[in-house]
């Protein structure tokens, strides 16, 4: 299974806020692609994934801004699987601006069912597709 993918993103102009910076809530969005892109190039999908009545929720989600992006800069996404157990997945984020880290972030993600019941995570992503090192 990949464990890391790299995604390039260009801040819209509707993404910043007031003084041209692209706004806090937004860096989350471009995490959820991340995220969304990463299970792709693994060969995944997450509309799949809920057409089996599975949804990966996030449970958890932690940034740290170290540097702001402003409208029309060309972003490296940087997104990478830390922990999978048998029902939850750990992220960690890395957006770059060239070689400047613009925000570190992390999240974990757990599996539940249409009834928020929590289930164990498809064998395609789940902890027996990774190393023994990424499991938990």
């Amino acid at each position: 299974m990949l464990l890391e993918h790299e995604i390039e993103v260009r801040v819209r102009y509707s993404e910043t806020d007031a003084m041209g910076f692209l706004h806090h809530a937004n860096f989350f969005n471009f995490f959820e692609m991340g995220r969304t892109e990463l299970l792709r190039a693994q060969g995944g999908c997450y509309r799949e994934i809920e057409e089996r009545g599975l949804y990966l929720v996030v449970v958890k989600l932690q940034c740290n801004y170290h540097s702001p992006a402003r409208y029309d800069d060309i972003l490296k996404l940087r997104t990478r699987v830390v922990k999978v157990s048998a029902v939850k997945i750990e992220h960690a984020y890395a957006l770059y601006r060239d070689d400047t880290l613009l925000a570190s972030a992390s999240s974990t993600l757990a599996c539940v069912d249409r009834e928020g019941r929590v289930q164990r995570l498809p064998e395609t992503i789940g902890p027996s597709s990774l190393p023994a090192e990424f499991r938990g």
